[in-house]
């Protein structure tokens, strides 16, 4: 009898379970034949973020160059490597370009088919247009997928949930505002993939609030600038007269750092250094579940902010300081060597400052990771339009330092980034503050952006709030105001919620996962599925691995800065996919070879 693997989300997760499986079955696999069932409303490949039905304005925020969808001998795994093109070799483009979405759905859609074509002939791939709404079925035997289009369920030997980003139904406050709003007569709009995000109702010339200054903040200005008729003249904004006024602040009141726009070149900082797998294993043997930035932790329980930002900072700080001294000794007063086994000493924060301060005469040169993640607290204007001028010097400044590569120790902090990202996804969920301080560092928008950006500054299009930006609901409209700027506050009869929705189980749109909840599937104290750091299996609350079910993806505690990454940086997504594909062969085969006896 033919076995049968059903992954539900044919995205670039999907997409790249599947590559694995590939790259791995001819050596583990030699069942009598396996179907694997991709279940998935949308195309094979680019899944719904990357699809071909969306405006061609978005981009992504990668150089093409970065962006790659195989696997090489960084990516540490037990499967084979498959190499293969990057976005920039594959589609032919500049590799310093920033391409838009649907050139990377096209990307996908042909790594997709690669990967299809490779697996050994016993194995089909069939694809379902639709969603799965739940699945049934013991630990020990065969599951069940039910889908929203038939009444018959398929079957499945083993289950792998690749769900990807998913709708969420609103929390607390914002279920406030939204009642509030329909009292009112107003527009809230609540956490959403921009994309999908119905902007009608913004109407031009209004004030509109809006809450988030990522990057679902850098699509929502794309789409009602340029979007609605605008256009840029070198840095002068154009209006079309449809634009509403964007009035933006978040919890920093600043956006998202700009990529950085130069090369590396000479020597990589040799990570991981001070926070590498034996460190991670140290960290796993204690007891008690992690706690994010700020919770207390009791007894030996795992306490992000004491037992393992003291590891990152000291990381991020040696990739930062091995760039400045071996491509900007000039701006030192120490050698390398000397320096490196004073660092590696220190036994603490204020030790390795006062190091830095002796050795780093510049202070412009020293590594600032409070400044870069919260610069205006403790900041304050006199007046809302000073303010502007004040934030529009900070993101020019910002600009001219991401691509002056007199500044790339700067890129050593972003790979040191990298390396602990893939790290620390080993420990599980460690809160959110972490994903965030990351994605303000390291996933930041295109320079381009942050000049369409002041543009529109200048052109009034669009105002700045704040840091801490609160948001009353009161007198029949919206108002924010920030500590920023004492005593100023803007009204308005709209407001936008610029991010995605929170990846929860409990508030899951998405039926499969309210259901996988409801039946004992473990939850972290955010609300991720929890799943086996080894291999992707499913934990109930007990923490026993459930056979037959895996997940992979943002809504998991092995959740990964993408599913797709840059060249020759580790991938921790790869890794997992690996982990997961190898183990799932395994399983399908043994199980095989069972039914044979």
């Amino acid at each position: 009898m033919r076995q049968s693997l059903v992954i539900v989300g044919a995205g670039p997760r999907g997409t790249g379970l599947i590559e694995r499986i590939a790259a791995s079955a001819p050596e583990l696999y030699a069942g009598p034949g396996l179907d694997i069932h991709l279940v998935d409303p949308h195309p094979p490949g680019a899944g719904r973020i990357w699809r071909a039905a969306q405006s061609p304005l978005l981009w992504m925020n990668s150089h093409a160059e970065d962006v790659t969808m195989f696997t090489d001998e960084t990516v540490v795994m037990d499967g084979p490597v498959r190499p293969g093109p990057t976005l920039h070799e594959w589609a032919g483009v500049d590799g310093a370009l920033f391409a838009d979405r649907q050139l990377q759905g096209a990307y996908l859609r042909w790594v997709h088919e690669r990967a299809v074509a490779g697996l050994p002939a016993e194995i089909t791939v069939h694809h379902h247009p639709c969603r799965a709404l739940r699945v049934s079925g013991s630990r020990e035997g065969r599951q069940r997928v039910w889908l929203e289009n038939g009444p018959r369920p398929l079957l499945a030997d083993l289950v792998v949930l690749a769900l990807g980003h998913l709708d969420a139904e609103l929390d607390d406050e914002q279920g406030e505002l939204a009642a509030y709003a329909g009292e009112h007569g107003l527009t809230h709009l609540p956490p959403d993939f921009t994309a999908d995000s119905d902007l009608s109702a913004l109407a031009p010339g209004e004030p509109v609030l809006v809450r988030g200054f990522g990057l679902a903040f850098v699509d929502l200005m794309v789409l009602l600038t340029e979007g609605r008729g605008g256009r840029y003249e070198g840095d002068t904004y154009l209006p079309s007269g449809r634009e509403p006024v964007l009035y933006v602040g978040s919890r920093r009141g600043v956006p998202y750092h700009a990529k950085i726009g130069y090369d590396w070149t000479g020597e990589r900082p040799p990570l991981p250094r001070f926070l590498g797998p034996a460190e991670i294993e140290e960290l796993t043997a204690r007891p008690g579940r992690s706690h994010g930035p700020g919770e207390a932790g009791s007894g030996g329980a795992l306490d992000f902010r004491r037992d393992v930002w003291p590891l990152v900072e000291k990381e991020l700080g040696f990739a930062h300081y091995h760039r400045l001294f071996t491509a900007h000794p000039e701006r030192t007063a120490m050698a390398w060597t000397d320096f490196e086994e004073k660092y590696a000493a220190a036994s603490g924060a204020a030790e390795r400052e006062a190091l830095v301060s002796s050795a780093v005469p510049d202070p412009h040169d020293r590594l600032d990771l409070a400044a870069l993640d919260r610069p205006l607290d403790g900041v304050r204007y006199a007046s809302h339009e000073e303010f502007q001028d004040g934030l529009r010097g900070y993101v020019e400044d910002d600009l001219s330092r991401r691509h002056d590569p007199r500044n790339s120790a700067d890129l050593g902090v972003f790979l040191g980034l990298l390396s602990v990202y893939g790290q620390l996804v080993r420990l599980g969920d460690i809160g959110p503050w972490w994903h965030g301080f990351f994605s303000h560092l390291a996933s930041g928008p295109p320079g381009p952006r942050l000049r369409n950006l002041l543009a529109l500054s200048r052109a009034g299009v669009l105002r700045f709030v704040g840091a801490d930006m609160a948001v009353r609901a009161e007198d029949g409209v919206f108002r924010a105001s920030s500590p920023t700027v004492p005593g100023f506050s803007v009204e308005a009869r709209a407001l936008v919620e610029a991010r995605l929705p929170e990846p929860t189980l409990r508030r899951a749109r998405d039926p499969l996962l309210r259901e996988l909840y409801a039946e004992g599937a473990g939850e972290t104290a955010d609300g991720l599925l929890r799943v086996d750091r080894a291999d992707g299996r499913i934990l109930d609350r007990a923490g026993r691995p459930h056979p037959r079910r895996f997940a992979l993806g943002p809504h998991t505690d092995g959740r990964t800065p993408g599913a797709f990454t840059r060249p020759r940086t580790g991938g921790p997504a790869f890794r997992q996919n690996d982990a997961t594909a190898r183990a799932a062969l395994v399983f399908l085969r043994d199980l095989g070879a069972e039914a044979a006896a």
